[in-house]
């Protein structure tokens, strides 16, 4: 699996999660920063549609600010070995 797809399939799993909680970017940018993060709706949309790779700080800010195990961002099927 190369990096990209590793990224989008990353970022999916984010939103999925995301809207399972219903929240919005803003939303979730809000409580980021609400917790001391530095995040913007930005760059929140970028990690989500995978443009960009996601660093594992910015996944622990995530995952504090949706209440969510950072391993459950990570629990997606592997469509490439």
């Amino acid at each position: 699996m190369n990096a990209e797809k590793l990224q989008k399939l990353v970022g999916a799993k984010i939103k999925e999660l995301r809207l399972k909680r219903e929240c919005t970017q803003l939303q979730l940018t809000v409580k980021i920063v609400e917790l001391g993060g530095k995040m913007d709706v930005t760059n929140i949309s970028r990690i989500e549609s995978g443009r960009t790779n996601i660093t594992l700080y910015q996944l622990h800010r995530i995952s504090e600010a949706l209440e969510i195990p950072m391993k459950d961002f990570l629990d997606f099927e592997l469509l490439e070995k």
